[in-house]
């Protein structure tokens, strides 16, 4: 069973940035699409980017050209580099795999953005 572990969460003004880090167990990490999601107070789990196991981005409308989705498979890795954060991005960061199949969640790591 993989395990996936998500930092890199924090409080910052709206504008500011932050780097969200997703690491994951076992050796099977690569050959998988992985994907960020988000979920805010009373609304439901959303996917907000993805990467195909070969390095292909998307990303919901709401993040794109803000928000940078990237891989290191050889660190079993997924990272999420967010830019001109808003107070709407404030939301508890889930990484797992891409739909419509997901390993068993981490924790998420909360990001805040508030002035």
């Amino acid at each position: 069973q993989v395990q996936l572990v998500e930092s890199g969460g924090g409080l910052v003004q709206p504008g500011g940035s932050l780097r969200l880090s997703c690491a994951a167990s076992g050796s099977i990490f690569s050959i998988y699409g992985m994907a960020w999601y988000r979920q805010a107070p009373g609304k439901q789990r959303e996917l907000v980017a993805g990467i195909t196991s070969g390095g292909t981005p998307n990303y919901a409308d709401s993040v794109k050209g803000r928000f940078t989705i990237s891989r290191d498979n050889a660190k079993n890795t997924v990272y999420l580099q967010m830019n001109s954060l808003k107070p709407e991005d404030t939301a508890v960061y889930y990484c797992n795999r891409k739909p419509p199949t997901w390993w068993e969640w981490g924790q998420g790591t909360q990001v805040t953005v508030s002035s």
